[in-house]
């Protein structure tokens, strides 16, 4: 069984924090059982603000100040939504660095309702100046691309997934920054971000049996976006179906359109989140169907004129 991503995230604090000194991580009362070691090592390196998110990123830019690297952590509506003034002045209005890692991605806290969904965090972050955002869906990718940003001079926010893709990648081949190439195929595009690779490596089988091709291009940086490999595959199949769990304005897929428009015969789709609150409860697998991330709805996009 692969280790969790929230896990890693533990891991990689301890990891860091015994050779990094400057490391500082700040919880919004959460995660503590895994974060035992860290806190257990480094007392003074670690702080449980408790629910007081606003509170906790005016902390954080603080310490970034003074040459800290702070580690902001909690679930993503109380760490982005609630915290969204903090995040744009505190940090990125004074230009200075941090580390944000959410929990709960889209919906995967799903049987608690829209007050623990959160679906437009890119669009609110890609707002704010000096910003970078990673959602890695696999342990690995968290652990190579927390290594390779945590000490520059930006705010990057990290999208912890609950579901892991399943996809192997070695760290040699996670770079922030660059999309990732998965497969070689010639009628469609499926651009897929975070765990909805996993979507479109199902959807991959289902169009093999109606004799069709898809290159997969899986992106686990959404800002800076790497534009090229997904020109580079539009200007070949001329269709792109883009699979991300975000609300369908402000998402991936916006970004992704606005640099594509103009390619002729194109045919775009975006597989996203409709712009309406996810009122339904049930299982994680549950609320990707209610909104159409499905292998299925990806062969139907594939198949529409």
């Amino acid at each position: 069984m692969s280790k969790s991503i929230r896990q890693q995230f533990a891991d990689t604090m301890l990891a860091v924090g015994q050779r990094d000194t400057d490391l500082v991580v700040i919880v919004g009362d959460i995660s503590h059982g895994i974060l035992q070691p860290f806190a257990a090592a480094f007392p003074d390196r670690y702080y449980n603000i408790g629910i007081l998110e606003p509170t906790m990123m005016s902390l954080g830019a603080g310490m970034s100040s003074v040459g800290l690297y702070p580690v902001l952590h909690t679930i993503a509506p109380f760490l982005i939504e609630r915290s969204f003034e903090q995040l744009k002045l505190d940090f990125c209005y004074h230009q200075l660095h941090g580390n944000v890692v959410s929990v709960g991605a889209a919906f995967d806290y799903s049987y608690l309702g829209c007050t623990h969904h959160c679906y437009d965090d890119f669009a609110l972050l890609k707002t704010l100046q000096g910003s970078e955002i990673c959602t890695p869906a696999s342990a690995a990718e968290f652990d190579a691309l927390f290594l390779q940003t945590y000490r520059n001079s930006h705010l990057t926010v990290s999208r912890l997934c609950g579901q892991n893709h399943g996809v192997e990648f070695r760290a040699s081949d996670i770079i922030f920054g660059k999309a990732a190439k998965i497969a070689d195929g010639s009628d469609v595009t499926l651009v897929a971000v975070g765990s909805q690779l996993r979507t479109a490596m199902r959807a991959q089988e289902l169009l093999a049996d109606k004799n069709l091709t898809a290159d997969i291009l899986y992106i686990h940086t959404v800002r800076p976006i790497d534009i090229e490999p997904i020109r580079a595959s539009a200007l070949k199949t001329r269709k792109v179906v883009v699979l991300e769990e975000h609300m369908r304005s402000g998402g991936f897929g916006d970004d992704v359109l606005r640099h594509i428009y103009e390619i002729p015969d194109l045919r775009f789709h975006s597989l996203a989140i409709p712009d309406v609150f996810v009122r339904n409860y049930g299982s994680y697998d549950d609320l990707c169907e209610s909104v159409g991330l499905t292998p299925e709805a990806v062969v139907t996009a594939v198949l529409t004129k």
